[in-house]
Formats: structure tokens, sequence, C-alpha cells
């Protein structure tokens, strides 16, 4: 192993690009999901929809985040059960 080729790594240009892209990605995503929970949150207390669906969908984006690494998983549970409480309330 004395004249193995060390292994190349990304460009530096290439390096920003894709991080670049990640942080629109990670944007797109967290603000989907702020747009979800509010979206449910809303139903919940104003009504004009499924309760339940609009929580579970709500839930399910949660997992998602949080699977993702967008979101922190005491902080995904801590949405879960913010939203479980508040359907729990109003049902």
């Amino acid at each position: 192993m004395a004249n193995a080729t060390p292994k190349k790594r990304p460009t530096p240009e290439k390096r920003d690009k894709t991080n670049l892209a990640r942080a629109a990605r990670n944007r797109a995503t967290r603000s989907a999901l702020k747009t979800t929970i509010k979206k449910a949150t809303n139903i919940c207390y104003v009504g004009g929809g499924d309760k339940t669906a609009a929580v579970r969908y709500a839930i399910k984006r949660v997992d998602q985040a949080c699977a993702k690494g967008l979101m922190h998983k005491n902080c995904a549970a801590r949405k879960k059960s913010q939203l479980m409480r508040m359907l729990s309330k109003t049902a």
C-alpha cells in the first residue's frame, strides 16, 4: 500500500454547489412543514375540514423531517405531542 493513490476529494466549487442545493431543499421542506402544522392548527381551532386527517398528515410530515435530519427527534416528539393534544381538546 505504499504507492496507493489517495482518494480524490470534491472541489470547493462542487462543495458550494451541493451545499446550496441542499440548503434550498431543506428550506423548502422546513417551510412546507411549518405550513402543514399551521393548517392543522387552523382546522382544529377554526374548523372547515377533517381534523384527524389534517393532524395525521402534519404528524407524517414531522416524522419525515425528523428522518431527514431537519428536526431533532425530541423536537419532533414535542410537535407530535402538541398536535395530538390539540386534536383531543377540540374533539
